[in-house]
């Protein structure tokens, strides 16, 4: 059965000797593993349009267990993240983090704040605040999403001066133990970062100390609620 899919490349396995096996990230299917025969080549059609990180339309030979691909439109190749480490490294983070999520939910909203993250790291926003905002909606697909709309200890909504990794969420001032208070603005933007339209972004403008501690409590988080150990964190972490 021909199909033609709209998705990205997150993966490429070679394949013998001048062929690989492309993952697709797509909105309706998954993931789904399609060979592409002689990609390797020199003078392939393939060459250069089948790489990680490659977003297009995808023309297949459909199969359940493995396609073959038999033309690829390009919509982006994310030129401007491969031409840049640290915007690379949080790309492939992403991805990597995209692979683990699908194991546990297929949802077509991680598709959709996957590729609207990669295109806004593309356009040149800040990456680290781009990463952190995907790694909060993606949360509720893994089945860990912290409490951010009330105390986690007394369910009050008023008086919230700090959020704990190790608590899960919010704390109110009547609840608080031994936890660092954070800034306010920490606490607002990380319920806005579950929230906002990762697409209609248009402006970022977060001081340096506010991005330290959103990224410290979503690492924690994470190190905390998720059993993922991601090779790409460890590295993102060194370079940044």
């Amino acid at each position: 059965m021909i199909k033609t899919i709209e998705g990205i490349i997150v993966n490429e396995i070679p394949y013998k000797e001048t062929s690989k096996i492309i993952n697709i990230l797509t909105k309706d299917l998954g993931i789904i593993g399609v060979i592409a025969r002689g990609a390797t080549r020199v003078k392939s059609p393939y060459m250069g349009l089948t790489n990680k990180l490659t977003y297009g339309y995808f023309h297949i030979n459909y199969r359940e267990n493995l396609s073959t691909l038999i033309e690829v439109d390009l919509i982006d190749s994310f030129k401007t993240i491969k031409k840049d480490l640290i915007k690379l490294s949080y790309a492939i983070f992403l991805t990597d983090l995209v692979n683990q999520i699908y194991k546990h939910e297929q949802n077509k909203n991680i598709y959709t704040n996957y590729l609207a993250s990669l295109k806004k790291i593309n356009e040149g926003f800040d990456p680290l605040i781009i990463t952190n905002i995907f790694e909060i909606k993606m949360l509720d697909y893994l089945g860990i999403r912290p409490c951010i709309d009330k105390c986690v200890s007394c369910n009050t909504t008023s008086n919230i001066v700090t959020i704990s990794s190790y608590k899960g969420g919010y704390l109110c001032s009547k609840c608080i133990g031994n936890e660092k208070i954070v800034n306010t603005k920490t606490i607002k933007l990380i319920r806005m970062f579950y929230y906002v339209d990762v697409e209609k972004i248009e402006k970022l403008d977060i001081s340096d100390n506010i991005k330290n501690e959103i990224n410290t409590f979503v690492d924690d988080y994470y190190d905390r609620y998720s059993g993922l150990y991601l090779k790409s964190k460890d590295f993102l972490s060194k370079i940044s």
